[in-house]
């Protein structure tokens, strides 16, 4: 599952990337507007994932090996 997570991270950086360039280069403005909104939510699924709950047990170390 740590894989999945870092290629979601790596999906993430590389969308925020795209529409950084996208916005720059001007045009296709609404795609880099939702480019950055779908690297946001899966960064949301990450943290999800590994943030601690108050228990201090994150969601991820419960899925058995």
């Amino acid at each position: 599952m740590e894989i999945v997570l870092s290629i979601l991270v790596l999906a993430a950086f590389a969308l925020l990337a795209g529409a950084v360039w996208l916005w720059r280069k001007g045009g296709a403005r609404q795609q880099a507007l939702l480019m950055a909104i779908l690297a946001v939510i899966a960064l949301v699924n990450v943290a999800i994932w590994t943030v601690p709950q108050p228990d201090g047990t994150a969601p991820i170390s419960q899925i058995p090996d």
